[in-house]
């Protein structure tokens, strides 16, 4: 595995810090993401740290709290142009950790199986498709 994260996660507030914690809790691998919270910083100020936090990890990958936002705009605005970047926006604890667990796979390709595993993660209980 390697020591460089593979993705950045980005977030409001602390929200960034806290899932990259909870990953490395449950799996063991939060060494494969680089936290960024938008505290502070205006949208350009946010665009050029994700840009250097990409070039010090080599991240191609950026997950971020909520599909539209200041991290959100920041981070599209930061991977505009970069080929094979990749932004996973609404990301939430299950994509991050089968991100994770997927080190055998290209970043994007990962990221793009985590996109899915966390939309199918989210469930309703109880389940009004099952009360018909």
């Amino acid at each position: 595995m390697s020591e460089r994260p593979p993705a950045i996660v980005l977030g409001h507030g602390s929200l960034a810090f806290g899932l990259v914690d909870a990953v490395e809790r449950i799996t063991g691998r939060g060494r494969r993401l680089h936290a960024i919270s938008n505290e502070g910083l205006g949208g350009a100020e946010l665009a050029a740290r994700i840009r250097e936090a990409m070039a010090e990890t080599g991240a191609t990958v950026l997950f971020t709290d909520l599909p539209a936002g200041s991290c959100s705009t920041a981070a599209v605005r930061a991977v505009h142009g970069i080929p094979g970047a990749l932004c996973v926006m609404g990301a939430n604890l299950p994509a991050l950790l089968h991100f994770a667990m997927h080190d055998e796979l290209e970043p994007a390709d990962a990221a793009r199986e985590a996109a899915a595993r966390g939309g199918a993660a989210i469930k309703l209980y109880p389940d009004p498709a099952r009360e018909r």
